[in-house]
């Protein structure tokens, strides 16, 4: 006679330790799966069942190229200079006279490198460190949705709420504040904007910047404008938020060296404006990190004084862009080139006609990777929409026409509905 020995696995007596801020109690016990894995487990599913078939991969949000030779080249200078050796802190002055200088050159904005601006280890580690400069238990953040969440992630872990401002086809896909009340107003401390917009692909007007201005002054909160995609803007020139009067006063921009540089992985950006505020951002990164390599601030201050790089960028991501445009207008999307950012957001299909209906974006996002191998990523925050990335690896423009021939050639023919 044998004994069977039933063996449960227990929970680690830190379970009831985890914070709530990450699940308390329930902390890795939750089933809930994030879109990004979906669209990973989708991907290797069409891999699996088409192994002759090549994925198009519009769901990648990373620069497809290396940053320009001569940073890299610099980059191998700077790594075996031993003023690079150690700790950099809030970092050395050249790379924020830099900045000062992109600045003032980009969008005539003059700052003082040495109290407006301070870098930071890409403008995912600023948004994370703003909050606690200003939220409190009880206090708001106002973000824009869809959008990047990492600062309302943070303002949560200190006890603050987002309040969730929707990005909308009808209001151009800028903000509606008619639906805040006094109370919601009275404890806001924090607006972040993103402009040109991920995912929507909009670009701020100096009016939109005037509003908030007043705004902020006038129910008392700051702002921080993410400006990551500022470079890649193709409706009219780049527009800083700090080129508006009263900006200053109110508020910072967070700018990355990502998308506009080819400097994906680098990790390295700014915070520039208001000398308070970027005084208080400086003064918790001093507990947070340690600051970037001197050897990639000191190289980056060579992207930073050669405009022809994001001059070049540009010119890639919207060559690429009027190209999708024209691909999926004739598949049945409707779609314009959009105001800025190497992003294209259009309404996603409802279904096609005598075949599978989608109940939001995210459906048909996985009906196209699993049925036809192509990647898009879903948003259905503020309606069901379809976010195409232009930054798929082509190594020229005939490859980039090759993608779009094979996208035309795998949906063109279905009867999309809208």
């Amino acid at each position: 006679m044998s004994t069977v020995i039933e063996t449960v696995s227990a929970d680690p007596y830190f379970q009831e330790l985890f914070a709530e801020r990450i699940g308390g109690l329930s902390y890795g016990k939750g089933n809930e799966i994030y879109k990004f894995e979906k669209i990973k487990r989708a991907k290797r599913k069409a891999l699996a069942d088409y192994p002759d078939r090549s994925l198009l991969d519009f769901g990648i949000g990373e620069n497809d190229s290396m940053a320009d030779a001569k940073v890299r080249e610099q980059l191998a200078v700077e790594a075996n200079r031993p003023e690079n050796r150690g700790y950099m802190d809030n970092g050395p002055a050249e790379y924020k006279q830099a900045v000062a200088r992109f600045m003032k050159r980009q969008f005539n904005v003059a700052l003082d490198p040495a109290s407006e601006v301070n870098h930071c280890i890409g403008s995912k580690t600023a948004l994370s460190m703003l909050p606690a400069c200003f939220i409190n238990p009880g206090d708001i953040t106002m973000m824009t949705v869809p959008g990047y969440p990492v600062a309302g992630t943070h303002t949560k872990y200190y006890g603050g709420s987002v309040y969730r401002l929707p990005l909308l086809p009808e209001n151009h896909f800028y903000p509606d504040f008619s639906k805040v009340t006094d109370d919601e107003w009275e404890r806001t401390k924090m607006l972040v904007v993103n402009y040109p917009n991920s995912p929507t692909g909009q670009v701020a007007t100096r009016e939109f910047y005037e509003e908030i201005i007043e705004l902020a002054k006038t129910k008392k909160f700051i702002i921080v404008q993410d400006a990551a995609h500022i470079l890649l803007t193709f409706r009219g020139e780049p527009l800083s938020f700090l080129q508006v009067p009263g900006a200053m006063d109110v508020g910072v921009e967070v700018h990355s060296m990502s998308k506009g540089f080819d400097m994906i992985g680098w990790r390295i950006g700014w915070v520039c404006g208001n000398a308070k505020i970027v005084q208080a951002f400086s003064d918790v990164k001093d507990n947070c990190d340690s600051g970037q390599f001197g050897a990639i601030q000191r190289s980056a201050i060579t992207g930073l004084d050669s405009p022809e790089i994001p001059a070049r960028i540009n010119k890639k991501y919207r060559r690429r862009l009027e190209k999708l445009v024209t691909c999926l207008r004739a598949c049945g999307f409707t779609c314009d080139v959009p105001g800025g950012s190497y992003f294209l957001y259009t309404k996603s299909p409802k279904g096609i006609e005598g075949g599978e209906q989608f109940a939001n974006a995210e459906e048909a996002s996985q009906y196209f990777i699993t049925k036809h191998s192509m990647v898009t990523v879903p948003w259905d925050d503020a309606g069901s929409h379809l976010r195409f990335s232009v930054t798929y690896e082509a190594d020229n423009e005939s490859a980039e026409d090759a993608m779009m021939n094979e996208t035309l050639r795998r949906i063109g023919s279905l009867k999309l509905k809208f």
